[in-house]
């Protein structure tokens, strides 16, 4: 690697999971165990809360949209508890005042799904002033273009009419990318 190698692991291994994918967050958690972190796992952001306050982890990696709120809320209960914590923002929809919103509230990074258990690795190991490596395999702009889009028709309740307004596009336009699946 470079010069922007990640580094080891701190004296304090401990790492909270926070996500509500129950075969994701399965994976995941072998996966950082196997690398030498003291896994716990959180389903939602009101286990992922408790956990943070009642053992703050050195490492963190959340999940940004959860089943019962924003996986934000669970960052800043840990920046509270512990401000050397190195937390990893997870999301599926890439947008970037998401990104500026995970990091102004202390995020480390912030990592679009699907993330493998060596990015995550990187951005969590990998000291402040260094950059993270850059991905081995970014999306596309196709699947940028499409996650933006998503995430504009997630925002806008799933209203074709207004998610078309707000992305100046013709609202059946709009209908025939929304039926296609999802680029790679």
């Amino acid at each position: 690697m470079s010069d922007s190698a990640p580094r080891e692991i701190g004296d304090d291994p401990s790492l909270l999971l926070v996500d509500d994918d129950e075969s994701f967050l399965k994976r995941l958690a072998r996966a950082m165990e196997k690398r030498g972190f003291a896994v716990e796992t959180a389903d939602s952001v009101a286990a992922g809360r408790a956990i943070a306050t009642a053992r703050p982890p050195a490492y963190a990696v959340v999940d940004l949209r959860l089943g019962d709120g924003n996986g934000l809320d669970v960052v800043e209960v840990i920046r509270e508890r512990r401000e050397d914590s190195r937390v990893v923002v997870l999301t599926g929809y890439g947008a970037i005042a998401t990104a500026v919103a995970a990091v102004k509230i202390g995020a480390t990074d912030y990592l679009s799904k699907p993330a493998d258990a060596n990015e995550i690795t990187d951005a969590l190991l990998t000291q402040e002033d260094a950059l993270p490596p850059p991905p081995e395999n970014p999306m596309s702009a196709d699947r940028v273009r499409w996650e933006h889009i998503q995430r504009v028709y997630e925002l806008c309740d799933r209203n074709v009419s207004e998610t078309a307004r707000r992305l100046s596009m013709h609202r059946r336009t709009l209908q025939r990318i929304l039926a296609k699946r999802s680029p790679r």
